[in-house]
């Protein structure tokens, strides 16, 4: 079978699974642009070939028709609602798994361990809040990040108050 693209990935990228199972992380997320070909459509889920050899399952829902005449011999592919909505039911979906950085740093700013805990919530908090940013909607626990955060400056905040409380004392 040659490759035959019917599709294009949106701007944004699109994730990919190797299986139609959404309670998975997705395996790859395919870049902008690239060419797909339908292979198979099972209710949201689509098989697809990528251009680059790279095949798997995507929400078929994100698919992008590509631009010109259909090509011969290619599988229809029914399009979305008017104005883009697809209806929930018809989207896979997978849950996004809480990243651990951003647990991490909420346990260590609500136990401060003596301050290293506050240090460490905030390096845990913003690393994990980078990552989730950058996960592309397959991580959660943003708000635990943030929180991390929070308690952490609180932390480092309470530490240079008690110091300076010290000094004070030690200077009088």
């Amino acid at each position: 079978m040659t490759f035959q693209p019917t599709h294009v990935v949106p701007q944004g990228g699109l994730p990919a699974w190797n299986t139609p199972d959404g309670s998975h992380p997705p395996a790859a997320t395919l870049a902008p642009g690239t060419e797909l070909q339908l292979v198979e459509q099972r209710g949201a889920w689509a098989s697809v070939a990528a251009s680059n050899g790279w095949r798997g399952w995507v929400s078929a829902a994100y698919l992008v028709a590509r631009a010109g005449p259909p090509l011969a011999g290619t599988v229809g592919y029914p399009q979305p609602a008017p104005g883009g909505w697809v209806p929930p039911q018809q989207q896979p979906h997978y849950a996004p798994r809480t990243n651990g950085m951003a647990v991490a740093s909420m346990v260590l700013g609500i136990l401060w361990l003596y301050w290293l805990g506050s240090i460490l919530a905030l390096i845990f908090g913003y690393v994990a809040k980078s990552q989730i940013d950058q996960s592309r909607g397959t991580q959660g626990g943003r708000g635990m990040a943030v929180a991390g955060i929070v308690l952490g400056w609180v932390g480092v905040g309470t530490l240079t108050i008690v110091i300076l409380i010290a000094v004070a004392a030690s200077t009088s």
